[in-house]
């Protein structure tokens, strides 16, 4: 009888060491995501000076390019087209 509940409960804390590591040890919505798009920005898996430079370029354009339509389609549509 004593199997089963060792079996459980070994199974509980795989369960709770998986989602701790799932949720990033707690750490919030808003600071993965911010972590996230620095990352992306800055172009951190690229190795090469040159194209790291381009690719840090063309991100950041888009992501003022993609805020800007953005910001205009809230404008628009709240003066009533």
């Amino acid at each position: 009888m004593a199997q089963p509940r060792d079996d459980e409960k070994a199974e509980s804390r795989r369960i709770i060491e998986r989602v701790e590591r799932e949720t990033d040890g707690g750490a919030s919505l808003v600071g993965r995501t911010s972590d996230r798009l620095h990352k992306h920005l800055s172009a951190d898996g690229v190795d090469d000076p040159i194209e790291k430079m381009g690719t840090r370029i063309g991100r950041i354009l888009g992501f003022l390019i993609t805020t800007a339509i953005v910001g205009w389609l809230i404008v628009y549509i709240i003066q009533g087209g």
